[in-house]
């Protein structure tokens, strides 16, 4: 048996969870403050839900199969396809504008590469009904927000908005077809960073006019002036700014898009996003405007990573019971009763010494250990808060159902049920 995962798929063991979960808390935390409400789909969708969003070309890049039932079936790669389909089914049931978000877990049978797996999760944020570009300021605001509450801020990172709108315009006074312009958007997203002869060998004569319009100062772009000003409003005008580079290569973009980078340049995309106007009704749905954005965990990991700022939140015990063997029982029943009082809880099963109880006590974290000795016989317990290394008493009662009840008395010990 080996002992390593799938290639591009990744084991978290608990400390590594624990950093996970710091940032999931600060996605939730970021959504909830903007008032999204959260939502989740199957991770086994239809096959056909997939490519009929992003054509055949996409089975490649999918785990797919028949299913017992010899349905096509995939491990969802994104979550946008099922969105539009809980929207369509029932979207009558909710005012609009709708404004959700999800941490899906996604899955793409890609070559794995620094910041990009297999599988990965992801924080979804869409708003499904709005035409106006406030819909885009209230989105970039909001993963702005999730990025400060992970300590970053715009001296770190950069939100780039473009506008998929003035690249249309600007194609068709170049005379490029409509079948034609998303291949050269496609072009274009490949292209940063790459040196002049690549631009002209995959632009042709529109490398030079392409050119010209990326170093203007003088772009005009009324969506773009829309989301920059709400933006501001909203008080994250500082981590934005315009480059027309960005052009989101997919083809179901229609206004505004942007992706969120660090400033220093060493990472992918930290998130990506903009407005899919007409994807709903594509996918089956009703015709509603939407926006929205995904970030994922990998490339934003391995950021916190860089700037020191994984802060892992530990889950531990609160209070851990350490008893002699003769009073397992009673330590038993203090472990449940402060459980069910809403207390972390934990400790030693083999009930072995009372130097490796507390012990374990510390290497769990335990901020308290309730002592159940001797003292017992007379209704009291010691508690000692481990990092200060203070100890008192306590009292306690039990009814004649068993039920047991704490006096904690004075001090910071007593804190302990505050």
């Amino acid at each position: 048996m080996t002992s390593q995962p799938l290639p591009g798929f990744r084991d978290f063991f608990p400390e590594e969870h624990a950093s996970l979960r710091s940032i999931f808390s600060a996605w939730r935390e970021a959504s909830h403050r903007s008032g999204f409400r959260e939502y989740e789909g199957p991770e086994l969708e239809s096959l056909e839900l997939y490519t009929e969003k992003s054509g055949e070309e996409i089975v490649g890049q999918l785990y797919h199969f028949k299913d017992k039932g010899d349905r096509e079936v995939a491990l969802r790669p994104e979550l946008t396809p099922t969105l539009a389909r809980m929207v369509a089914s029932r979207h009558r049931n909710y005012r609009k504008p709708i404004k959700w978000f999800s941490i899906p877990r996604l899955f793409r049978y890609e070559r794995p590469q620094r910041g990009r797996h297999r599988e990965h999760f992801q924080w979804n944020c869409d708003i499904v009904g709005e035409k106006g570009g406030v819909a885009e300021a209230e989105l970039i605001s909001t993963l702005c927000l999730g990025l400060s509450l992970l300590g970053l801020g715009p001296q770190d990172v950069v939100v780039k908005i473009s506008d998929r709108g003035w690249w249309d315009a600007f194609l068709t006074h170049q005379g490029i077809e409509e079948g034609k312009k998303g291949e050269v958007l496609r072009i274009l997203d490949k292209l940063e960073g790459a040196p002049q002869e690549e631009w002209q060998k995959k632009l042709g004569s529109l490398a030079e006019p392409v050119a010209q319009a990326l170093t203007s100062k003088a772009i005009q772009s009324p969506g773009l002036n829309e989301v920059r000003q709400g933006v501001a409003d909203l008080g994250y005008g500082n981590w934005c700014e315009v480059d027309l580079r960005v052009v989101r290569g997919l083809a179901y973009y229609t206004g505004v898009v942007f992706e969120v980078h660090d400033r220093a340049g060493k990472f992918r995309a930290v998130a990506g996003g903009g407005r899919y106007d007409h994807l709903l009704k594509k996918l089956g749905g009703e015709d509603l405007p939407a926006t929205g954005f995904g970030m994922g965990d990998a490339v934003l990991s391995e950021l916190l990573r860089e700037k020191k700022l994984v802060r892992p939140v530990a889950a531990r015990a609160e209070i851990f019971v350490v008893a002699e063997t003769g009073e397992r029982s009673l330590a038993l029943q203090l472990a449940g009763m402060l459980r069910r009082a809403g207390h972390a809880v934990d400790y030693d099963p083999a009930s072995g010494k009372w130097a490796k109880q507390l012990e374990l006590a510390e290497a769990r974290g335990a901020r308290w250990a309730l002592l159940v000795g001797r003292e017992a016989a007379q209704g009291k317990l010691l508690v000692k808060e481990l990092a200060a290394r203070k100890q008192g008493q306590v009292s306690f009662r039990q009814d004649g159902g068993g039920e047991i009840s704490l006096e904690w008395g004075v001090g910071d010990w007593a804190k302990v049920v505050a």
